[in-house]
């Protein structure tokens, strides 16, 4: 039995990028991380207590990604951890693994895109903000649906710019660091670490997730790459090994750069640490304040193309309406599903103010919706490996999962304690998360006799 995917052209995704163009898909997806929100962290955990919450996330994402690799190459699919469920655990696995990625990432462009309109209201005040967020998702959804090739380089480009301004500015700020100034009051604003300390700690999971988040959507790009089992590992290798610096240079540099407690809850915190060392008339701050819209461009870029291959994925699965398969017949790429998700994160933008959560707007719950997702997919995903490894000990795996199995189990390990964390700080959030699967799952249900009219695709199946 086989799937449009196996029958027909219009359901296929041509192979077009290299080592370099998923690289720069790799950190792109994630960089807008290391611009902003992180530091909210430091609003419940302090500098230190949110440093050790970093460090055991980014401890979970590289075990994961050193695993992760072993499924992208293995079963290069446009569905990504759809697929790999698909295959380990059947149809029901498939679906939360799903939907857990199209959460992910439908939810956290509307929260970018919003950056971005913010961002140019502070340089042109007479524009509306909300507008210029929608005026983003057109022209990025345009270039997405254009080709590919054409969106990945662009991709490469901007994620390029956003690597050196990060660099700048960890130059600039070097010379007035001081490490008293990033460990003073660094433990949930005391001096000493206490057992109270553990709760901001706990709390301040999202943020630090955050600085990573989304870089495992390289894998719904699998059919679109060149020889994916060589070029796929190098660039999540690479990919996460660019992250971890950025990520650990920008927040040690920002926090030491003054009082870190005027950072921990705004969206713009590495200039205004820039400003604390070379004023706020200084050249060097205004190039950053330009350039760093590079970095929420990247991540709002990328994130289109990996929500796009999910739902493309899902409908060619039967999972989804089977129209959102479509690929366009000149550019090659699945078009209709670019715009459904764009569709979606629109109507987030305009919904922002009016949906509140926990007395929150809609805005400042997007990114927990997102990480949660992420997390749950994160479980999937590990949870998969291990299945697979056991019903499908001859399947070939042209990059083994790194220190199995015990990288693969840290970061199942560290995957669950940070979801468990998620739902009892964030419960209104996690209940509506709940709910939506609730209601996919029941479409999930009811279309069940459609998807046992299409042949499953051979490469979701378990081997027999």
């Amino acid at each position: 039995m086989t799937t449009p995917a196996t029958t027909s052209a219009s359901t296929q995704l041509k192979p077009a990028l290299n080592a370099w163009h998923l690289w720069g898909l790799a950190v792109g997806l994630v960089i807008s991380g290391e611009y902003f929100g992180w530091s909210y962290g430091w609003a419940s955990a302090g500098t230190l207590g949110f440093l050790v919450t970093a460090l055991l996330v980014a401890l979970m994402y590289t075990s994961f990604i050193f695993s992760f690799t072993e499924l992208t190459t293995a079963i290069p699919h446009a569905g990504g951890p759809f697929a790999y469920a698909s295959r380990a655990l059947g149809p029901t696995g498939g679906f939360v693994a799903g939907f857990a990625t199209l959460v992910e990432f439908v939810f956290a462009p509307p929260a970018i895109a919003l950056a971005i309109g913010a961002y140019l209201n502070v340089q042109y005040p007479a524009l509306d903000p909300k507008l210029m967020a929608v005026g983003a998702y057109l022209v990025f959804m345009t270039l997405n649906i254009v080709g590919v090739k054409t969106a990945a380089t662009f991709e490469l480009f901007v994620t390029v710019v956003a690597i050196g301004e990060l660099l700048i500015f960890m130059g600039v700020v070097a010379p007035g660091f001081s490490w008293d100034n990033f460990t003073a009051k660094g433990w949930a604003g005391a001096d000493e670490f206490s057992i109270g300390t553990l709760a901001g700690i706990a709390a301040a999971v999202p943020f630090a997730i955050w600085f990573f988040l989304a870089i495992e959507g390289v894998a719904m790009a699998a059919e679109e790459a060149k020889n994916p089992q060589v070029t796929i590992p190098r660039a999540y290798i690479g990919g996460i090994l660019t992250l971890l610096v950025l990520a650990i240079g920008v927040m040690i540099f920002a926090g030491g750069a003054g009082d870190w407690t005027k950072l921990s809850n705004i969206n713009d915190p590495l200039p205004q640490a820039m400003k604390m060392i070379v004023g706020e008339n200084s050249g060097w701050l205004h190039m950053l304040v330009w350039i760093g819209l590079f970095g929420l461009v990247a991540s709002f870029h990328g994130i289109i193309l990996g929500y796009s291959r999910q739902i493309f994925a899902l409908a060619r699965a039967g999972y989804l309406p089977a129209r959102l398969a479509s690929v366009h017949p000149r550019f090659g790429t699945p078009w209709l599903a670019v715009i459904a998700g764009g569709v979606v994160g629109i109507l987030a933008i305009f919904s922002d103010e009016v949906i509140k959560i926990g007395g929150q707007t809609l805005t400042a719950n997007i990114v927990t919706m997102s990480v949660l997702g992420a997390i749950v997919m994160y479980i999937m995903s590990m949870w998969s490996l291990f299945v697979l490894r056991r019903k499908e000990p001859t399947l070939t795996r042209p990059f083994p999962a790194i220190g199995y199995p015990v990288l693969p189990a840290i970061a199942l390990g560290l995957a669950v304690l940070c979801l468990v964390t998620m739902v009892w700080f964030n419960p209104l959030v996690s209940a509506i998360f709940a709910a939506l699967m609730l209601l996919a799952y029941g479409y999930f249900r009811l279309t069940a006799g459609h998807r046992a009219t299409l042949a499953a695709d051979e490469d979701l199946l378990p081997q027999t």
